[in-house]
């Protein structure tokens, strides 16, 4: 059944997805006065209601918190996930729910319900420098960006005020201040490290991490029902006092207070309908998710934030006599020019002494230090960067206890904590190609007749080379700071398990290279916008989740203004 167009679906705007930033476009589109109704695909899940292992205890789970075996065979992809155990596991897309089609080994993480992976995600939040934006262009490995960072910078500081984000201010031009709320301490043994490397590299800045944690809540946070950060470390099962950023927690329930937004759940967009006559998008084609019902949306503009893989199925599959290629698709570029995050390597080490000291709670974010690689010029043997992050910390696991292995005295042994073991990884820029892409079957659909994606993604030579370069710096770094011990580890992980996969609707000047403009609008259907990883002409080597945001507060702005002019 196909319902007829009435003024019940009829509305300014529709935000498909409502993570990260379809929450922002939410959030900026209602308050501009928009009616807007998002359609997320998934269940909804209700802030501090939804989140049932919230204040559970390791004995109150079947499994202590542990995916079962029988859960990781059913779950090759999705297990690997960092943030998956029992305890999480109602918050992501198990293998068999959406199948796809890898021709290289590729791990799409999901999470398909209100929120998104916003309820799932690592809270990092770095600006991107000037660097960002000039570096592709500058050394010839990518598409020159139609924005730089003082188009940005002010809706950095728009975001950055109402998420909360918890940050010192640095100073460097490789990562850019903003407005922080009081930073996470480092422990002694952090600063240490922090002090042996900068004393021994003139071109390293080490600093506590920006995370998206309220760390002291100023009024528009405790306006948004919101408190401070309690350090408990159990923020993958949604954080009941709202103390790190998520849609529901935040930008959707400040979107429901103006009284113009509208939420529909279950709701699979399988094309958006392109107009040949009025040369536009018009509306969305949804299908139920369990009754398999057709249902039409009409807007007059519309912001795809699906997610990456998500947003490039979708615009492949809005096929019409204009666009037989998929929306926008006049180039034949969309779905191409893929790249991540290189989360590879990392190093692990120990470090002696300090025995007399510890820290407190269970700090949301680690030791950063920004790219020192081809920033002011091309100076390495390879293209892009890569950011390093560390943290120090006491175990009292996996030691040795002297004496017998049973017994009162044994395990009073085991909870005192050992030596100091320390953590460092990387994440690396990897480079936009052509033949990194994501195309959609021809001939397999999934259960509401959207085409599979496939995923024809790879590693390159260069990226070997800059996950060496980390491995040879790391272990260094860790030298000079006196640790010992030092292990190198390559997990050999799939592309898609570092979930900052980006492109494939990239923005650009030229419309023959790219498909977006400088205002995140498709270049041949004005009225459509992306703004969701997707639209990254290159990934940077900071987290992405801040700039998304950022990118979607200016293109909701622009949108409504141009809406409000009958420009669109």
């Amino acid at each position: 059944m196909q319902k007829n167009k009435t003024d019940s679906n009829t509305y300014d705007a529709i935000v498909i997805g409502s993570g990260i930033s379809g929450g922002w476009a939410a959030k900026e589109l209602c308050e501009q006065g928009l009616k807007t109704i998002v359609l997320e695909r998934g269940r909804d899940v209700q802030h501090i209601k939804d989140y049932p292992t919230a204040f559970s205890n390791p004995w109150d789970m079947p499994h202590r918190g542990h995916e079962t075996r029988k859960t990781k065979e059913e779950n090759p992809v999705v297990s690997r996930c960092y943030a998956f155990d029992e305890s999480t596991e109602q918050f992501f897309v198990k293998d068999t729910e959406q199948p796809y089609i890898q021709e290289k080994p590729y791990d799409w993480i999901r999470g398909y319900q209100v929120g998104g992976k916003s309820l799932i995600w690592a809270r990092q939040t770095q600006r991107w420098s000037p660097f960002e934006f000039q570096k592709p262009n500058r050394d010839g490995y990518g598409l020159e960006w139609p924005i730089g960072y003082n188009d940005i910078s002010k809706w950095y500081d728009h975001v950055e005020s109402f998420v909360g984000i918890s940050g010192n201010y640095d100073g460097l031009d490789t990562l850019p201040d903003g407005d922080f709320l009081p930073p996470w301490e480092m422990n002694k043994v952090e600063q240490e490290i922090q002090k042996s490397i900068m004393s021994a590299y003139d071109d390293r800045q080490v600093i506590i991490g920006r995370c998206a944690h309220l760390t002291e809540p100023k009024a528009v946070h405790l306006e948004q029902g919101r408190g401070k950060c309690q350090a408990r470390d159990l923020c993958y099962r949604g954080c009941p006092y709202g103390a790190y950023f998520s849609s529901n927690a935040s930008t959707l329930p400040t979107a429901k207070k103006t009284g113009n937004l509208t939420l529909a759940t279950n709701a699979v967009v399988k094309s958006i309908i392109y107009d040949d006559k009025k040369k536009k998008a018009t509306g969305v084609k949804v299908i139920d998710r369990l009754t398999k019902e057709i249902r039409i949306y009409y807007a007059r503009i519309i912001f795809v934030n699906a997610a990456t893989e998500n947003t490039n199925i979708i615009l492949l599959n809005s096929k019409s006599e204009r666009f037989p290629n998929g929306l926008g698709n006049d180039n034949g570029l969309l779905g191409k020019y893929i790249a991540f995050h290189n989360y590879r390597g990392s190093l692990t080490a120990t470090r002696p002494g300090n025995l007399d000291s510890y820290y407190y709670g269970r700090r949301p974010t680690s030791i950063m230090m920004p790219n020192f690689k081809n920033v002011y010029s091309k100076n390495e043997e390879f293209l892009g960067g890569y950011m390093t992050f560390y943290t120090a910390a006491r175990k009292n696991w996996n030691r040795k206890v002297e004496g017998p292995q049973i017994g009162a005295d044994y395990k009073s042994a085991l909870m005192r904590p050992g030596e100091w073991s320390i953590y460092m990884m990387m994440q690396g820029e990897t480079i936009p190609k052509i033949t990194n892409q994501l195309r959609i079957s021809s001939a397999r659909k999934d259960d509401w007749g959207v085409p599979l994606l496939i995923a024809d993604v790879a590693y390159d030579d260069n990226d070997e080379q800059v996950l060496q370069d980390f491995f040879k710096e790391g272990e260094a770094m860790l030298s000079v700071a006196g640790c010992e011990n030092i292990k190198r580890h390559d997990s050999h992980q799939a592309p898609g398990l570092d979930i900052h996969v980006m492109g494939g609707v990239r923005m650009g000047k030229d419309p023959q290279t790219s498909l977006l403009n400088k205002w995140n609008q498709l270049h041949s259907c004005p009225n459509v916008f992306v703004t969701d990883g997707a639209c990254m002409t290159s990934t940077g080597v900071q987290n992405p989740s801040l700039t998304y945001m950022a990118l979607t507060a200016r293109a909701a702005q622009y949108a409504s203004n141009q809406l409000k002019d009958g420009l669109l």
